[in-house]
């Protein structure tokens, strides 16, 4: 499903359409919200949090080997983690690895789980072309955070992923969606390239810092997922709340988190015109 430029216009419309009134503050520009993931604002709060529940409802019940391309950000390997998987985690370099901690639930040690844990290994690699892997060795591959986003051959990322997947084997997948590109070209006020970008078969839009991001549609993600062999489970948006929503809620009232994310995984909504995210499963055949 393609989006129409008004998606665009209403993620940038807050710019100009600051309410002043009753205190409510100024909603940021959408790169301002989405440029860097910082984990002290409301909405990153938030994010997170859907996206932790997510991830623990994606994995697999049987304990298995998973690998984690999603960077040192990522905060899901310690769940998979907990949920007695061994995880390999892929790392830009030695000095990102974890560093061990205590870690204390009310002044207490954690709560014994019925599954013991599994294991974190980081290993240092490139996560685009996974050649110190061998072929059909991991259970699932976790590659959140817009990594294949962020590596503009997609097509090759994905073809890496299903060799080293399993027969049965699933990948969780997390890319910038088509919305947040058009919003970020218009509000770097591009506006030659916005018009073409619903109808682009390879959609690339620079950041603010310069860097460069591939957006897709759904469609365009259902493709590429089965063109690399794998079979699509579903996509959807990660979040269908704005981000001006999550803000003026919690700013409001800091104990709705949970309701809000209990909010957001209820919602039934698959259509991509409201994710700036698109969250995937796919699954290798056998």
């Amino acid at each position: 499903m393609r989006p129409s430029s008004g998606s665009a216009a209403q993620l940038t419309a807050s710019r100009s359409s600051a309410d002043p009134v009753a205190g409510v503050p100024a909603a940021r520009p959408t790169a301002a919200h989405f440029a860097t993931a910082d984990s002290l604002s409301a909405y990153w709060r938030f994010y997170w949090a859907v996206a932790a529940a997510q991830l623990t409802r994606w994995l697999p019940r049987e304990p298995g080997r998973i690998l984690d391309l999603s960077g040192p950000e990522f905060r899901g390997s310690s769940r998979a983690v907990a949920a007695g998987h061994d995880v390999v985690t892929l790392l830009p370099s030695v000095e990102m690895a974890p560093r061990r901690t205590l870690k204390l639930v009310n002044g207490h040690a954690p709560v014994q789980r019925d599954r013991p844990a599994g294991r974190l290994r980081p290993v240092v690699g490139d996560s685009t072309f996974l050649t110190s892997f061998a072929s059909e060795v991991f259970d699932g591959v976790i590659a959140d955070n817009r990594v294949l986003s962020q590596h503009l051959v997609t097509e090759a990322s994905l073809a890496e992923i299903a060799r080293v997947l399993r027969p049965g084997g699933r990948t969780l997948l997390c890319v910038d969606s088509v919305v947040l590109g058009m919003a970020l070209l218009a509000e770097q006020d591009c506006w030659p390239e916005l018009s073409y970008a619903p109808n682009a078969d390879v959609l690339l839009v620079p950041w603010p810092d310069g860097t460069i991001t591939r957006c897709f549609t759904a469609e365009q993600l259902g493709e590429l997922l089965t063109d690399a062999g794998l079979e699509l489970e579903w996509v959807k948006p990660r979040t269908v709340l704005s981000a001006s929503t999550v803000e003026m809620v919690l700013g409001s009232d800091p104990r709705a988190l949970n309701r809000l994310v209990e909010m957001e995984l209820k919602a039934a909504s698959s259509d991509d015109y409201v994710g700036v995210h698109l969250l995937a499963s796919a699954r290798k055949p056998g």
